[in-house]
């Protein structure tokens, strides 16, 4: 057994310097740095000899932070696999990269989706409270004669929804994953007195490591408790009281959130006079926040602090800290790595490229730079600014380039519109899609108030003349969003064409 990386690497240091700091606060109490580095042995030798490739299907908990860490002490790859993957979404996973046992805390749903694998259940992870509901399930050959050839540093596999198509697997080395988790503590200004609560599936990389890596490295506490316990239902539904009253009962001094959750907070913050004087550090990111929204949620006493990455580089790439701070941008590069932009605008990443993508036949080996596929500017003192997603810009009939992810951040900001998607690709003039925050009396002259008040701060290329109302929230589970909040534009083109293609029809027909 080897400890290769530094978490492992921190994590025996503390058992030793001080075995009974709290290392995890979990649903059921209180793991010690010493209770958790012997539990964390005694899986490994549970997982030693039982395959290549381990897959983890599990809520979050110390059961989870167990397992990763276990997995990485007998040098498994892992592939975390989030919660909310639909059954195809799993058996993707498997296929495609050749999984040699699941461990999970849903054995009953594993052995419905792959029936057909005759998985077999070889027992729990280790014995006590913690992980008495994680169980093995051993997959019986599947895909492994067409499993792909993974490069020789290859530690962790993440599949990242994407905005287009099945979910894709990025290779990840430990080096990494160790130099962003160090350029990541050193940039949030944390310390041993920190608590951080997961507040983000583990299985996304980004919380995989802020929320264990980084606490690790300081010394810090952890505080893991199920989604539905921080007001995460699957892949999108949050639930405010549950998060706040969460937030005041474990008194974080660090989260990472997402645009979605933050709006949440600053409505707790903005209606309820909520002030979480405790937290000292709020990184969010994901998706792209509306002008305005860091500003307005420092003012309500949120330390909000914006950043910007992608599960290709190993997750983030650029954040604002304390020291660096300009609201607006997404911060200056950390130290691992290095930003450039291309001829064309488009962000690429130096020094923190991921060792390739996983397919169903071949992998593809990256070169340094990364391109990002995200347009954006550098400052004169090197802060980042993202201008839109490369492939969301579209060009009218009139030659001019918009920047759909742009006005659909400034509609979405507006009290009346909750989600927004723009159209206008080889066209006279835009059309949005819109999903209402409420269809209280006279909504529709109220959204249409809003969107006309974003237009007077739009160029004229880049204002809405017509929009739709949509049929539902755009969500995660219907294929329209990403898990983190991006636009799924093309899925969502699709379902509303015809609708769209009415708008330009009546027009041309009222000008003629």
């Amino acid at each position: 057994m080897t400890a290769p990386n530094c978490a492992l690497t921190a994590l025996a240091h503390w058992a030793t310097v001080k075995p009974e700091a709290v290392a995890v606060h979990h649903h059921a109490g209180r793991l010690s740095y010493a209770d958790l580095s012997a539990l964390v042995m005694a899986a490994s030798r549970a997982l030693a000899g039982t395959g290549d490739r381990l897959a983890l299907l599990l809520d979050n908990g110390a059961g989870w932070i167990v397992a990763d860490l276990a997995a990485r002490q007998v040098s498994a790859v892992i592939v975390p696999v989030p919660g909310y993957f639909t059954d195809a979404q799993l058996r993707h996973v498997i296929d495609t990269a050749g999984i040699d046992l699941i461990v999970t805390d849903q054995p009953e749903r594993v052995e419905q989706a792959l029936a057909d694998c005759l998985p077999g259940r070889l027992g729990r992870l280790a014995a006590g409270e913690v992980l008495d509901s994680i169980e093995l399930v051993a997959l019986d050959g599947i895909s492994r004669h067409a499993a792909p050839k993974l490069p020789g540093k290859t530690r962790k596999v993440t599949f990242t929804s994407g905005t287009t198509g099945m979910a894709k697997g990025v290779c990840l080395s430990d080096d990494l994953i160790d130099n962003v988790a160090r350029s990541l503590a050193k940039a949030s200004g944390g310390t041993a007195a920190d608590r951080h609560l997961q507040l983000l599936p583990l299985a996304a990389l980004l919380e995989n490591i802020a929320g264990i890596d980084v606490p690790l490295l300081l010394g810090a506490e952890i505080c893991s408790l199920p989604l539905q316990s921080v007001g995460l239902g699957g892949s999108s539904s949050l639930d405010m009281s549950i998060l706040v009253a969460a937030l005041d009962r474990h008194r974080p001094t660090s989260i990472v959130t997402v645009p979605q959750s933050l709006n949440a907070l600053v409505h707790a913050a903005r209606t309820a006079k909520w002030r979480p004087s405790y937290l000292r550090h709020v990184a969010v990111g994901g998706a792209t926040l509306p002008r305005g929204a860091i500003a307005a949620a420092r003012a309500l006493g949120l330390p909000v602090f914006e950043g910007y990455g992608l599960s290709e580089c190993g997750s983030v790439v650029a954040l604002n800290t304390l020291e660096a701070d300009h609201p607006g941008s997404v911060g200056k590069p950390l130290p691992h790595c290095r930003v450039s932009l291309a001829a064309d605008g488009e962000v690429l990443v130096w020094g923190a490229g991921c060792e390739g993508f996983l397919c169903a036949d071949t992998m593809a080996p990256m070169d340094d730079p990364m391109p990002t596929g995200d347009i954006g500017r550098l400052d004169e003192d090197g802060f980042l600014y993202l201008l839109g997603r490369k492939k969301n810009i579209f060009i009218t009939s009139f030659g001019r380039n918009v920047e759909a992810e742009w006005i659909e951040c400034e509609l979405s900001a507006t009290p009346s519109i909750s989600q927004a998607a723009v159209f206008g690709e080889a066209r006279p003039w835009n059309v949005a899609v819109v999903v209402p925050r409420t269809k209280a009396k006279d909504w529709q002259a109220t959204v249409s108030g809003d969107i006309a008040r974003v237009n007077e701060g739009l160029p004229d290329y880049a204002r809405i003349r017509r929009w739709l109302t949509a049929d539902r929230p755009f969500l995660p589970d219907d294929g329209l969003l990403t898990w983190n909040g991006r636009l799924r534009r093309p899925e969502i083109f699709a379902v509303y064409s015809d609708r769209i293609e009415r708008l330009y029809d009546e027009e041309e027909r009222h000008v003629s």
